[in-house]
């Protein structure tokens, strides 16, 4: 699959919350935690599981840098 986004972090999936529409998707990227909120539909359609190889591709006007 080919995308225009620039900004991707692969990662694995370290837990999912499901909550009653949306769930929080938590992701071990290097060791650091990176979380996306997505529907629960969308982890369906995925077949996302703890412990699964992803990417997440983060799209935004704003990143900031902090030193």
């Amino acid at each position: 699959m080919n995308i225009s986004g620039r900004n991707k972090l692969a990662g694995s999936v370290k837990d999912i919350k499901s909550g009653a529409v949306m769930a929080q998707v938590i992701l071990d990227v290097n060791g650091q935690q990176v979380v996306s909120a997505i529907t629960n539909d969308s982890v369906a359609e995925l077949g996302l599981k703890t412990g699964d190889s992803v990417t997440a591709l983060i799209k935004s006007t704003d990143v900031m840098i902090m030193k």
